[in-house]
């Protein structure tokens, strides 16, 4: 039976991959009483992308499949903000079962950064209970990452893929084989025993927009992955 959980959830205009790292500056109120929950508990929540034509109590909706991310360490910015610096790393997947909603909704012209805007949910938050949950939270279940191995002619397919969907957009200026290749090298891509997360983080170097790269997550079969990778590194 697959495992489910409880978990914050963390709409971001990013999708994380497991084992990739992902630092984040957190300064919203929702966020900061989201990770001083994290940080009593299992340092767990789950990244999602955040979907712009779906809303949850007012607020952006997360897409249904996600990356549990765990956090190595939390410090604050500064001793008066209050703001967080937090590092933490992809772990499982998993998809949404439930969506449990937050208890505030989001009020009319709200901005999280103005002194105004965080008054704002301040004091909607006092008047719900500050025992109450200003983020989302959803029920969900792991996925088995992907276990098939990548070959090497497929690497070097989908290398030569990203190679020539660059080149192209670089255009009118050229850019040479050589300083592709260096280019991989400074993102740690040049390999002769490829894994998933080489693939993922190709993809990442080679994706134009966030949103390109959340069928790339839900792949769920190395086949599916490749044809996917394929697709987004042809266009």
């Amino acid at each position: 039976m697959p495992k489910t959980k409880t978990i914050p959830i963390f709409p971001l205009d990013l999708v994380l991959f497991p084992h990739q790292l992902l630092p984040l500056q957190i300064f919203e109120p929702r966020y900061k009483q989201m990770i001083d929950d994290c940080m009593l508990s299992d340092k767990e929540f789950g990244v999602c992308l955040s979907h712009k034509d779906m809303t949850v109590a007012n607020w952006e909706a997360p897409y249904n499949i996600g990356t549990i991310a765990k956090i190595s360490d939390c410090k604050d910015v500064d001793s008066t903000s209050g703001n967080l610096i937090i590092n933490s790393s992809g772990r499982s997947k998993f998809r949404i079962l439930r969506m449990i909603p937050p208890a505030l909704e989001q009020p009319n012209d709200y901005d999280p950064i103005s002194d105004e805007g965080k008054e704002k949910i301040a004091t909607l938050h006092e008047k719900s209970g500050f025992d109450k949950k200003m983020y989302i939270q959803a029920e969900v279940e792991l996925i088995n990452e992907i276990e098939e191995p990548i070959s090497l002619k497929d690497w070097e397919h989908l290398i030569d893929l990203w190679k020539k969907k660059t080149a192209f957009h670089a255009l009118p200026k050229t850019i040479t084989s050589h300083e592709l290749d260096h280019l991989l090298e400074q993102y740690d891509l040049k390999t002769e025993m490829p894994t998933i997360d080489y693939v993922h983080s190709l993809c990442a170097l080679g994706a134009t927009t966030a949103q390109e790269l959340q069928p790339i997550l839900e792949a769920n079969s190395i086949e599916q992955l490749l044809e996917r990778c394929e697709d987004l590194l042809r266009t």
